[in-house]
């Protein structure tokens, strides 16, 4: 557990302020999935606040302390079911794939208007009765206009 000077964990404090709960501990308390997402909340943010739902005091403390020796982080505050959580960002160990490492995909070929006539239809490239353009498809709205009979 790494421990913080007075003014650290003031500015801390100042910081968690307008911070949202990221992770909750219910029911089934300290389990290592929820242990999981606090590290992943911790890498990603490093200052955090975890919610507990419990109304024993010695037990929020006694998770306090079980999150910070595993996890290598500090306290910072606990005030009511709220703890406030600090963990400076750790070096990623997996190098990540960049962009430019990865195959490529091949491009698709362009269809010609043949097999995209056979596929949708000889009727889709024929002039429809009654319309002012040739329309190669029929786009939603773009056809001719049907009368109803209400006319």
């Amino acid at each position: 557990m790494i421990e913080l000077s007075p003014a650290q964990r003031r500015a801390f404090r100042a910081q968690a302020h307008h911070l949202n709960p990221v992770v909750s501990v219910a029911g089934n308390g300290l389990t290592p999935a929820v242990l999981k997402e606090i590290d992943h909340a911790l890498q990603a943010h490093e200052l955090i606040k975890v919610r507990i739902y419990g109304d024993d005091r010695s037990l929020r403390e006694s998770i306090l302390t079980s999150i910070c020796t595993e996890l290598g982080a500090s306290a910072v505050q606990h005030i009511g079911k709220t703890l406030i959580i600090w963990r400076e960002k750790r070096e990623q160990e997996v190098t990540r794939t960049s962009s430019t490492d990865r195959p490529k995909k091949p491009l698709a070929k362009a269809k010609s208007a043949k097999a995209l006539s056979s596929h949708r239809g000889i009727a889709s490239l024929k002039k429809k009765a009654g319309a002012k353009k040739d329309y190669w498809f029929a786009a939603p709205g773009k056809g001719p206009r049907r009368q109803s009979d209400d006319a």
